[in-house]
């Protein structure tokens, strides 16, 4: 069996395998074939190019012909429906993996959405400091940290949650981030689905789903975890806060996907 790993804004493939690696293994063994590619313009997919390329549809479709090579190669057996996928994505990739689903781009039975922070709205206000980052580090460079500390943006989510903060100032120092910065523009004025009616598709084509939310994340809130798994039919497992130890948040995810990756091979 296979499992495809997505990351999040910014981030690259180390982010989910770092997290989930142990987890899926544990509950799924040491055989699964686990697959975390990079995003275009994240990691190792060094190219950029232009707007239209982070289109989330268009993101999807170049993931899955990566996915697509990757089984082929590792295994010898192409993707079909003998072969079906568990996805885990993370913030974007939560937006990413559905898309595949609805998409119909890759054979997938379970799909696990982490933290989502993407709706049926472009840009919603949660996104909205990623635009103004991208746009600082293509004017100033690295250095436009210190204005973006000095915009409401960023002071709104410092109030709410220091945590969160320092996970938008991360976005300056990534890798070639100022050459990159359009991802932070383009991909928040994406909608992860039109209508409530897509996500429910989901269950009448019988693929189980996870949503995982955690309380004063301003970026991911819950209210959006709440709605993708009320819609979805799914179960919503709520981990601790940032802000209460990163790593205790990492150790609850990985407890609630290796369980619930468990009990989804058993039934």
């Amino acid at each position: 069996m296979t499992t495809l790993l997505l990351h999040g804004l910014g981030a690259d493939r180390r982010q989910p395998i770092d997290l989930l690696s142990s987890p899926v293994r544990a509950s799924c063994g040491d055989d699964e074939l686990i697959i975390a590619p990079d995003v275009r313009a994240h990691g190792g997919f060094l190219e950029v190019g232009s707007p239209t390329d982070f289109e989330i549809d268009r993101l999807a479709a170049e993931l899955a012909v990566t996915v697509r090579d990757q089984v082929t190669d590792a295994s010898g057996a192409a993707l079909d429906a003998s072969h079906p996928l568990t996805v885990i994505g993370i913030s974007m990739g939560s937006a990413i993996a559905l898309r595949l689903i609805l998409g119909d781009l890759l054979p997938i039975e379970r799909a696990v959405f982490i933290r989502p922070a993407f709706d049926d709205r472009s840009l919603p206000d949660n996104l909205r400091p990623y635009p103004v980052i991208g746009q600082l580090l293509i004017d100033a460079g690295p250095g436009g940290a210190d204005e973006f500390r000095e915009r409401s943006v960023y002071q709104r989510v410092a109030a709410e949650s220091p945590a969160g903060a320092k996970g938008l100032l991360g976005q300056f120092t990534a890798p070639d981030a100022a050459r990159r910065a359009m991802r932070l523009v383009e991909i928040p004025r994406n909608r992860a689905f039109h209508d409530d009616a897509e996500l429910a598709a989901l269950e009448a084509r019988g693929i189980r789903s996870l949503v995982v939310g955690a309380p004063r994340d301003p970026v991911h809130p819950t209210a959006i975890a709440e709605r993708w798994a009320g819609a979805l039919g799914a179960p919503l497992g709520m981990v601790s806060a940032r802000d209460e130890g990163q790593a205790h948040q990492n150790m609850m995810v990985g407890q609630l996907v290796a369980r619930w990756l468990h009990r989804a091979r058993q039934t």
